[in-house]
């Protein structure tokens, strides 16, 4: 069993009358942050004065006694001490260069509050102060009550319960298994057993519905009441293919992960890839969230990835007797290698590089060793030198050591 941290999106389902109680709160947020970045900033610039969430917080408590800001005290009070807190964290990773300048909310559909000592009959339900109970699409996970819960509404005007949580996971068994994965765009993924995965196209397949909304949209006066309800509109199509996309890859790294011991895939350059040629659809295939999800669950169950330098030329190197080709065009999908004859998908090839690579990175070698066109040991008996138990502890065992032992 290992202990995580776990974030948990619950979709919810307020009434109209805590719809219109939250348009409020989301408002009142709003303007504290607003007032509070202006008088930071305003007291830095002519002043030079240093102010934090602290300081503000007792300018706070004398604005809902001011006449016009009787409002304020509607508001849960940790909502805003909150708000406070998070523009004191984003001062921080401004000035430790992680983010960029604090900046002004603008009045959007989209709106968050955090609520802390929540009053919680866990796990089933969920009570928010001054709001009540709050329906929930599904009854709340068994895992300890958390410290604090956030209430979000994104663009399309849904509702969503986010935590974190700390849970047991129990890891997968061995299964003896290893894969390479080659990630593309006429195939989503390529595995190294010849089995391809289809590139699903979501927004391809959406693009001419949302084209039709996006002119509807640009036809509506600024301003008014259609149009915020057409950009809504918009929005919901966004979110349908979102949630397409994030359940397909889901679907595909929880099964690798609960197949196979070692995952070895490539290290893309994601961001220069999707400013290419083919930037739509590198951004609606999502290689990083490929990543980023095989990633954080082969830690949770124990599995191993590794991810291949990008620079190895995977595609046009010989999987059988390691010959490089000089040059390989994009639309070339099949070859036929000039030293051994073998005759190569190119797709399958590369993931059987990647693997046999990700294999000399545990075996301690160096990865140019893949590039020498001698009489190198064959791939595949350097595979076999590495079991699968080996591959999950990121090391080899001792040669006298019993593998079948090793758990």
């Amino acid at each position: 069993m290992a202990a995580v941290t776990r974030s948990y999106r619950i979709r919810a389902y307020p009434n109209a009358a805590q719809q219109r109680m939250l348009d409020r709160w989301f408002g009142a947020s709003r303007w504290l942050w607003n007032t509070a970045l202006g008088i930071r900033c305003e007291a830095y610039r002519h002043y030079q004065m240093k102010l934090t969430g602290t300081d503000l917080s007792k300018w706070l408590t004398q604005w809902k006694k001011t006449e016009g800001h009787e409002w304020l005290a509607a508001v849960p009070a940790t909502c805003l001490t909150q708000c406070l807190r998070d523009q004191d964290t984003a001062f921080q990773n401004f000035f430790a260069k992680r983010a960029k300048y604090p900046a002004f909310k603008s009045k959007t559909t989209t709106g968050s509050l955090r609520f802390q000592g929540l009053s919680l009959s866990w796990p089933g339900e969920l009570k928010l102060p001054k709001l009540g109970r709050l329906k929930l699409a599904e009854s709340l996970p068994d895992v300890a009550k958390p410290d604090m819960a956030t209430l979000k509404r994104d663009g399309a005007g849904y509702y969503f319960v986010t935590f974190s949580a700390e849970v047991n996971i129990e890891l997968l068994p061995v299964t003896n298994r290893m894969i390479g994965v080659d990630l593309g765009l006429a195939h989503l993924a390529t595995l190294s057993s010849g089995e391809k995965v289809e590139n699903p196209r979501f927004l391809k397949r959406s693009r001419k519905k949302l084209a039709q909304q996006q002119r509807c949209l640009a036809r509506r006066k600024k301003g008014s009441k259609r149009r915020a309800r057409q950009r809504q509109r918009v929005a919901k199509l966004h979110t349908k293919v979102a949630n397409q996309r994030n359940t397909s890859i889901h679907n595909l790294t929880t099964r690798l992960i609960r197949e196979f011991d070692l995952i070895a895939i490539e290290d893309l350059n994601v961001k220069g890839m999707a400013r290419g040629l083919f930037s739509k659809s590198m951004h609606d295939v999502a290689f990083g969230e490929f990543r980023r999800q095989l990633t954080y669950k082969a830690a949770w169950y124990g599995r191993t990835v590794i991810a291949v330098d990008r620079w190895y030329p995977s595609s046009k190197t010989c999987s059988k007797c390691q010959h490089k080709l000089d040059e390989m065009r994009l639309d070339q999908r099949e070859w036929t290698c000039p030293k051994c004859g073998a005759n190569h998908d190119r797709d399958e090839n590369a993931a059987l590089n990647i693997l046999a690579a990700a294999m000399h990175q545990i075996d301690g070698r160096d990865g140019r060793d893949l590039l020498v066109e001698d009489e190198d040991p064959c791939t595949v008996d350097r595979l076999a030198q590495v079991s699968a138990v080996e591959a999950r502890n990121g090391q080899r065992y001792a040669s006298g050591m019993d593998r079948e032992h090793v758990s």
